[in-house]
């Protein structure tokens, strides 16, 4: 289990006051404020929220001492992480996506496909990242219903039906 948790990314600076536009990656997107200072994947920055709203698609945040439109620019991009032990247990069924990194990748039959290295966004949905065994290469999945039925974190693997042709 990873030690911290990617809550949140940054995205670009919103008007001249050092607001950002903020993607939560929190079931309830308006809780990351609940989980104390917010810190950078290198752990050398921290970030206290101190107002939050909501937009369209995303957060519109202001971290103290981020003033100007010149600060919140160079947070642009920006992962931001909380230890684990801040975030509630997930329910039964429930994972958080860090606690896929390192999972066997296998078919339906039980053969090893590779390992779950990551899991992105760029804004169409959501991917899983597999390396493929014995290969220097990953691939991109889907993660949905259909091309992983089964997320088993204590069983240590997921199950995957690739599209045809993804793996080649």
């Amino acid at each position: 289990m990873a030690e911290r948790v990617c809550v949140a990314q940054i995205g670009v600076a919103h008007g001249i006051r050092g607001e950002v536009k903020l993607w939560s990656f929190t079931a309830d997107p308006l809780a990351i404020k609940d989980y104390g200072p917010l810190e950078s994947e290198d752990g050398k920055a921290r970030f206290e929220i101190e107002t939050l709203r909501s937009a369209k698609e995303h957060l519109v945040v202001r971290f103290a001492g981020v003033n100007d439109r010149n600060a919140a620019e160079r947070l642009t991009n920006l992962r931001l992480f909380v230890p684990r032990e801040r975030l509630p247990a997930p329910a039964a069924e429930e994972f958080y996506y860090a606690d896929l990194i390192g999972l066997a990748a296998v078919d339906a039959q039980g053969k090893m496909l590779g390992t779950v290295v990551a899991v992105q966004n760029f804004g169409a949905g959501d991917l899983l990242e597999v390396k493929i065994a014995e290969r220097s290469d990953t691939v991109l999945l889907p993660f949905t219903a259909t091309t992983v039925p089964t997320v088993d974190v204590p069983g240590g693997r997921v199950v995957i039906d690739p599209p045809e042709g993804s793996l080649e």
